[in-house]
């Protein structure tokens, strides 16, 4: 620090901006509050019993088709926690008030959820919408400190043709693998994160537990994401044969493409997680 007193005013001038940086990540690395955000979010999925069934050489009994529309849902999910080493498990803070702010003019308050968990739905609030090239912002206030994870440009849906044939719905022996590659990125930017999860479906529109995902599930999950997220990246999808257990069962196959994020305070971990997303969304027939 000494050193920089007795460099010219000019030279300070360039060299602030990069110090201020340094000094930012700097704090971000020594940061004990790490935050996981996620705004996701999936498509009304129609689709028809009989249609689907009809592969297997089923009609209705009067000879018609009914649709059924299993509906979309947006979810903004927040964990506000505090790290105690590096691969151990963050420690839920209680008591925060957080939020997501869109574009930095609408502001939605996300409830309490305990052990550090914050959330909303378009369940409870319909003005709850994701938005194509949206900025998200994580907001928490706890014990006095303002803590900022932002999200930019959050993309639009990836479209999946494997999961779209010409018939509608994805024929396939049960216990079969299925794969697909993705579309390259738009030259100079790097591929959108893929989460996949696969779920049962009744007849009904009724969703089952899913029987696979490659998405992360818990906190520390999510922070390790941030540090390797080559696997989530790849161009080249493969959908394990365990997924699809069952046969005569119909499967949804929901791909998530999602951007990642980062913190914006200098009192967050630089590890934290922000992510922002939107869903493609495959119909499976198993014979």
């Amino acid at each position: 620090m000494k050193r920089l007193l007795l460099l010219t005013p000019v030279v300070v001038c360039f060299l602030v901006p990069l110090a201020c940086d340094l000094q930012k990540t700097a704090d971000q690395l020594s940061a004990e509050t790490v935050m996981v955000g996620t705004m996701l979010s999936t498509p009304d999925v129609p689709f028809s019993p009989e249609a689907v069934a009809g592969f297997d050489g089923g009609t209705s009994p009067d000879g018609g088709q009914s649709t059924i529309t299993i509906p979309g849902q947006t979810a903004a999910v927040v964990f506000l926690g505090t790290r105690k080493g590096a691969d151990s498990a963050p420690e839920g803070l209680t008591g925060a008030t957080v939020a997501l702010q869109i574009n930095s003019t609408q502001k939605v308050a996300l409830s309490a959820d305990g052990a550090g968990a914050y959330s909303r739905n378009n369940n409870t609030d319909t003005t709850l919408k994701y938005q194509d090239g949206a900025t998200y912002e994580f907001l928490a206030d706890h014990q006095g400190q303002h803590y900022v994870g932002q999200v930019k440009d959050a993309p639009a849906r990836e479209n999946i043709p494997a999961l779209h044939p010409a018939s509608g719905v994805v024929r396939m022996a049960a216990n079969t693998e299925l794969a697909f590659d993705r579309a390259d990125p738009p030259s100079g930017q790097d591929r959108t994160l893929g989460f996949v999860t696969v779920v049962p479906v009744s007849d009904s529109g009724q969703q089952g537990e899913p029987t696979y995902t490659n998405a992360p599930k818990v906190p520390l999950d999510f922070l390790k994401l941030v540090a390797v997220p080559t696997e989530w990246r790849a161009k080249h999808v493969s959908i394990p044969s365990t997924a699809f257990p069952t046969s005569k069962q119909t499967y949804l196959v929901i791909f998530q493409s999602v951007r990642l994020g980062s913190p914006e305070s200098d009192n967050l971990f630089l590890g934290s997680a922000l992510l922002a997303g939107t869903a493609d969304v495959g119909v499976v027939r198993t014979q």
